[in-house]
């Protein structure tokens, strides 16, 4: 901070009833700014002040706001050009004796989301996305990004620095064998990288007699000038309303299932499984209620978190249930060495725990057990009261989507809208609503060429007007504090060419086939992933990306274990899974067309005549879909059926909750086929 924000704050604790040194209110007010910003914020933009004082008057409490927007955005880029950014962490590593460093889009809990303190690959690549990797060598660079980004990593990041590949196709344990030679050092931070995926490196590293080895401190962060400190938000308990358990009944589930196991402890590192099992919430990351922490959960229900305990305001601490203990993130690590000592028997999940924690309950006499993270499945499966909330956020959602289309119906072919203003707008109409805590996602906005872009994120230099003859897509979503919602559909600005309609239709059939769909008990998503494809297959078409992802209530919109997707996965769909239905089609340069209805398991009340358990989908999403991009003589009599009767529930149910224009509108974009 300048030296004129020290003195607002000498000035603020001088007049104020904030009974904190200055160092201490400049710590947690530089703690907040590098929280997740307007954008990604959960709650009120005051909610923080909490950290400060719970009996604040209101005066303090602006007093505050104006000191938070005076200290600036700690995450704020710097004048370091990236050419020298690359320079000076390939210096670093000469310095550190490695011949080689892996920079994952990762921070030490593995969520999609990454506090500024983790944007380690965007401060040295420029790439934004939420999935990558560079490998860092002595004289070449490679970032590595899936098939939502090759674009827009090309946009982004420049090509003399950095070589580009398909992170699935050309994956880097491939190009680290081609480029590493024998003696080399590929260093890691073991705080960034799984169990599974340091194996995965250590592997490909001793197959041509190179090693890994553990980078410590982290290169990046010896040279990341301003790198922001850890995100500071406050936490808050979940209601049993919206929970529909208490953490007593979640942490006795989890606890018999170790104990069975014959396991004394488990290790849990993501935040939304310690969010979910102790019913509490929070704001560290983009988009996302979650606290980042650490926990371990004894077999006789106990369980210890171990965070930043600034982020505990006294009133939080007073509602936990019994047998729920907070510490400082700084004694984590003799947390597991304690384990350790004991001989403990410890449950760590290796594909999402660091591979750090392994080395420590190792070195320390720990009986490791290298079994999934507990909480995943079960918090998959929701009950009667999360699945209650997540209709009503759906509907709620459902009025500010129908206000959006009419809008745009009205507005987007004038030539004067932009994929900002669309975006505003839509993010405004869901802020009016109740239980609102933010967006769930960037909203993503794409007119014409853009959105081919599969994950395409508007900026002032590419910001398109929405022009006739082109068609719009937008995926967009929000918190709400009874659940999670995640909405796309692809709107025709005026008139849309044929090929558009067919290829917009031929979708939609590959949604409809699976939202129809009735399949036996023990089916898994990859099963029914040819389903949402077929008709494109049929074309000689494809996306890129997968079906369908599990969705949280009021957690992360996208979570496991389920998914649909041509990647095979074991887990079966089970009742209260909420997953998304999403094909799409993206002729790059062109338009890009997807369909995304959030979808919850349900069992068939009919069942089977053989008595076998069948499931089925239960749609949760209420939007219309674009009538003029639908080609009626394409779609089978039950496809036509389908529709026509998701449209009248879409109608049926928002009609009463809009104004008279927009009711005009709905009922004409759900009328029948």
């Amino acid at each position: 901070m300048d030296q004129q924000t020290k003195s607002k704050v000498t000035e603020f604790l001088e007049t104020s009833s904030v009974r904190l040194g200055p160092e201490e209110l400049m710590s947690l007010i530089a703690g907040v700014t590098a929280g997740p910003g307007t954008d990604g914020q959960m709650g009120a933009p005051e909610d923080w002040t909490i950290l400060i004082g719970e009996t604040l008057s209101d005066g303090e409490k602006q007093a505050l706001m104006e000191l938070l927007a005076s200290a600036g955005d700690t995450a704020a880029e710097n004048d370091i050009p990236m050419a020298d950014r690359l320079a000076l962490l390939q210096s670093q590593m000469k310095i550190q004796d490695l011949d080689g460093f892996l920079v994952p889009l990762a921070d030490e809990h593995q969520g999609e989301y990454v506090p500024k303190h983790a944007g380690r690959l965007a401060w040295l690549t420029g790439f934004t996305g939420s999935a990558g990797l560079a490998v860092i060598l002595k004289d070449q660079a490679r970032l590595f990004v899936d098939g939502r980004y090759t674009l827009q990593a090309g946009e982004q990041v420049d090509s003399k620095l950095f070589d580009i590949s398909h992170l699935v196709d050309q994956p880097p344990t491939n190009w680290i064998k081609e480029n590493l030679k024998k003696g080399d050092q590929l260093g890691f931070d073991p705080w960034l990288h799984t169990n599974d995926g340091a194996q995965k490196y250590r592997r490909a590293a001793e197959s041509v007699g190179a090693s890994l080895v553990a980078a410590t401190p982290n290169p990046l962060d010896q040279v990341w000038v301003n790198q922001p400190p850890p995100p500071l938000w406050p936490v808050s308990t979940h209601d049993i309303s919206h929970s529909g358990a208490s953490s007593v009944e979640k942490r006795g589930a989890i606890a018999s299932a170790i104990g069975e196991a014959g396991e004394d402890f488990v290790v849990l590192t993501a935040p939304d499984s310690i969010a979910w099992l102790a019913n509490i919430r929070g704001g560290d990351v983009p988009y996302t209620p979650f606290v980042l922490a650490f926990a371990i959960l004894k077999a006789n229900g106990e369980l210890r978190i171990y965070t930043d305990r600034r982020k505990l305001p006294p009133s939080t601490e007073a509602q936990l249930e019994d047998g729920i203990w907070i510490l400082d993130r700084s004694e984590f690590d003799a947390g597991l060495s304690e384990l350790g000592k004991s001989k403990a028997t410890v449950r760590v999940d290796p594909a999402t725990a660091a591979e750090s924690i392994f080395t420590r309950l190792k070195d320390a006499g720990a009986k490791i057990t290298r079994q999934t993270d507990p909480c995943q499945l079960l918090k998959a499966c929701k009950n009667e009261t999360e699945l209650s909330g997540m209709r009503a956020a759906h509907t709620r959602d459902g009025v500010a989507l129908v206000r959006f289309l009419s809008w745009l119906a009205e507005n987007g072919a004038a030539g004067k809208i932009t994929e900002m203003d669309a975006a505003r707008r839509v993010d405004e109409f869901r802020r009016d609503g109740e239980m609102i805590q933010g967006l769930s996602f960037p909203t993503i906005s794409g007119a014409g060429a853009n959105g081919a872009i599969v994950h395409y994120r508007v900026t002032p230099e590419s910001n398109a007007a929405l022009k006739t003859g082109s068609l719009y897509l937008v995926d967009s979503g929000a918190q709400y504090l009874d659940g999670t919602t995640d909405v796309t559909r692809t709107v025709a600005i005026g008139d849309p060419t044929p090929e558009m309609v067919e290829c917009f239709t031929n979708v939609l059939k590959g949604h409809i086939a699976l939202a129809s769909q009735r399949f036996p008990e023990g089916t898994t998503g990859s099963q029914l992933d040819v389903l949402a494809r077929m008709e494109l297959w049929r074309e000689g078409l494809d996306y890129d990306h997968g079906t369908g992802h599990g969705v949280g209530s009021f957690l992360g919109v996208h979570e496991g274990p389920q998914r649909i997707s041509k990647v095979p996965n074991r887990v079966a769909l089970k009742p209260g899974m909420v997953i998304s239905n999403e094909p799409g089609y993206y002729k790059t340069g062109e338009f890009g067309i997807r369909i995304e209805n959030l979808i919850a398991v349900r069992e068939c009340a009919a069942g089977a005549p053989n008595g076998k358990k069948f499931l089925e989908f239960e749609v949760l999403t209420l939007a219309p879909i674009d009538l003029n991009l639908i080609e009626p003589t394409m779609l089978e009599g039950r496809e036509l059926a389908w529709l026509n009767q998701y449209h009248a529930r879409v109608r049926d149910t928002l009609a009463p909750l809009v104004g008279e224009d927009t009711r005009t509108w709905l009922e004409t974009a759900t009328r029948t086929l």
